[in-house]
């Protein structure tokens, strides 16, 4: 079943994707040659960041991963997998764009039905009901998919509507978060569930951003060199980006502590409550990658290195599962959260 979920066909906002072995490489090379002659005319300081830069750039060679974008479906197909849904169900994806996660659980409804709300706003690139319901044509799942338009804290459905809320990287955009869990428990039937995943950690968060932040400069600055100019994007593309960052940083309105957003679910109605924690080591390298996707030219990048990355990501997560009994859940970069409505009395 997992497989089958996995599989797709329409277009889903991939940032530009790797074939980067050339680039970090030759990058990571250049910062270990400058940190050895700036470590031998005494610049220490220099040459300990010229040192950080190699080290980040040859690792990612080895690491790449993309973690919003293929992690997403990973985690994604377990999760629907593991939900054992009849086929029946009326399902709503909250804050769907382009319809990754509701084609995927559209899926598995042979004889139910899935809607998609959003606001369809700008912040991702192609962000249109339009692309949407291509993307849900090219599935083959749009004869059981709708998609509406509305405010997830004034939700446009009638009480005890759906079986099933799901939702992924959604509630960090929303001002009241509790407001927004009592909306998904009117709209679910009695004993239905919520799944809500991909939402950012407080700490995760800071750490996600200071390595993009560094990772940029790195890039941006090594690619100046005339041996790697051909793997410089543009100015305005890379203005482009540091635009687009700006405005994720706007609408990112939340981080959240684990058992915070499980207080406030419980606060909201919500019984069974339960949240879980995932990327560690996958997020402290899969955000870098993410930035050096956005600085490097879409062109040099390719399938083969893709499924490397994506390979690598999947391992990096197992040892993510298996520190998971030592670090806290707060250190971890997303968190999902589970819950039910209550049952009739």
């Amino acid at each position: 079943m997992q497989a089958d979920l996995l599989e797709r066909h329409g277009e889903y906002g991939v940032d530009a994707l790797l074939e980067g072995l050339v680039p970090m490489a030759s990058g990571g090379t250049i910062f270990s040659v400058l940190a050895a002659v700036h470590w031998r005319l005494g610049r220490r300081r220099l040459a300990v960041a010229d040192l950080v830069a190699a080290l980040t750039l040859l690792g990612s060679f080895g690491l790449y991963l993309h973690t919003t974008r293929r992690g997403k479906f990973q985690v994604w197909a377990e999760i629907l997998a593991g939900l054992h849904l009849r086929g029946d169900e009326r399902v709503l994806d909250m804050g769907c764009g382009r319809g990754a996660v509701l084609a995927m659980v559209a899926k598995l409804l042979s004889r139910g039905h899935a809607v998609g709300v959003d606001l369809w706003t700008s912040d991702q690139s192609g962000n249109r009901p339009e692309a949407t319901q291509r993307n849900l044509i090219m599935e083959g799942v749009a004869d059981r998919c709708e998609l509406r338009t509305g405010d997830m804290l004034a939700l446009p459905f009638d009480d005890n509507t759906f079986d099933l809320v799901i939702g992924h990287a959604v509630i960090h955009h929303i001002p009241d978060v509790e407001l927004a869990f009592r909306e998904m428990l009117r709209v679910l039937k009695p004993g239905g569930r919520f799944v809500i995943c991909g939402e950012p950690t407080r700490y995760g968060d800071q750490v996600a951003r200071r390595l993009s932040r560094f990772t940029w400069w790195a890039t941006t600055n090594v690619t100046k060199l005339p041996a790697l100019s051909e793997w410089r994007r543009p100015q305005a593309e890379l203005d482009e980006s540091s635009r687009a960052a700006a405005l994720e940083a706007v609408v990112d309105l939340h981080t959240f502590d684990p058992d915070t957003l499980a207080r406030m679910a419980s606060r909201a109605g919500a019984v069974d409550v339960r949240t879980v924690t995932e990327e560690l080591l996958a997020a402290w390298v899969g955000w870098p990658i993410r930035t050096f996707e956005a600085a490097v030219p879409e062109q040099k990048l390719g399938f083969g290195w893709r499924m490397f990355a994506y390979k690598s990501w999947l391992q990096l997560s197992k040892v993510d599962k298996v520190l998971s009994a030592v670090v806290p859940d707060e250190l971890y970069y997303n968190v999902s959260i589970t819950g039910t409505a209550p049952s009739a009395q």
